[in-house]
């Protein structure tokens, strides 16, 4: 998946009626994660990551 379709499918996840968020302002959040995520030791990175995903795993019910 390319960079600019990850940031689309998130924006397309998140801009609800409940929340107006958009595709510029996900993109600087994503960048501005990714530039936490980039100034990490890879340790830190792979813990980070992970945890995340586990808490995304359990949202999709898996």
């Amino acid at each position: 998946m390319k960079l600019t379709d990850f940031y689309n499918e998130v924006s397309r996840h998140t801009d609800t009626a409940k929340t107006a968020i958009t595709v510029a302002d996900t993109k600087r959040v994503l960048s501005e994660a990714f530039i936490v995520l980039a100034k990490m030791d890879a340790a830190e990175f792979a813990d980070t990551v992970s945890k995340g995903v586990a808490q995304a795993k359990k949202k999709l019910g898996k």
